[in-house]
């Protein structure tokens, strides 16, 4: 498991005029958890930044909040961002109890290749990009790997019983919940409509109803 911390100090500044932090360099956060006190504190953009870019919502993070000797176990809990920029304007990190048995959405990572792909007209076609999980903080996956070499022919699918997890993680999403099959891609053909014949400019069309009256109202020929 990669380790991952920030140091973090503790925030006086709070409500609208946070942006002063921002201008400043600095990312306001807030440390919470069930039965631990809430913190409200700022951490360096730049520091910040880096460690959302390698951290997932199942990924432990010491935080240490300034002089303390013990830093806090957290998981990134939600992050606000410019929609213009995507730059982090606030973090909310959540104190875990070692002890104690999490849920999370993990997300799935495709490996390997479907040898169904080199078929002709066959692609993919994926119902699941996560899975939802419980485990203690510390057995949290970063995502959960599905190895697509075993597709091998058309209608061929994994479903959620198929993947492995090890014995330190409960799987809680339906296990017969298919997550991909290799799909048969029809070509759609397309009906063209028919097209009514146009007449020659001072040609006259005549229905089939009308030249038959016309036929029959002509004077018969004297034998």
């Amino acid at each position: 498991m990669r380790k991952l911390e920030i140091d973090v100090s503790k925030r006086d500044i709070t409500g609208k005029k946070v942006r002063f932090l921002r201008r400043g360099g600095l990312i306001p956060c807030n440390i919470y958890g069930h039965g631990v006190e809430s913190q409200a504190v700022q951490a360096d953009a730049r520091k910040l930044g880096q460690l959302l870019s390698k951290a997932g919502g199942t990924d432990l993070i010491s935080v240490k909040v300034g002089d303390s000797a013990t830093p806090a176990r957290v998981l990134i809990r939600n992050v606000q961002r410019n929609p213009l920029t995507g730059e982090p304007l606030h973090v909310d990190f959540y104190q875990v109890r070692m002890t104690e048995k999490l849920k999370a959405e993990v997300p799935l990572v495709f490996v390997g290749e479907a040898p169904a792909l080199k078929l002709k007209n066959v692609s993919l076609l994926h119902s699941l990009t996560s899975l939802q999980i419980e485990a203690l903080p510390d057995d949290l996956p970063h995502n959960i790997e599905v190895d697509l070499s075993v597709l091998a022919e058309i209608d061929q699918a994994l479903h959620v019983r198929d993947i492995k997890v090890g014995k330190k993680v409960a799987v809680l999403t339906d296990p017969e919940q298919m997550i991909i099959k290799v799909a048969e891609v029809r070509k759609v053909v397309e009906e063209v409509p028919a097209v009514e014949a146009v007449p020659a400019e001072g040609e006259e069309v005549v229905a089939e109803g009308e030249e038959k009256a016309e036929e029959e109202a002509k004077p018969k020929a004297e034998e």
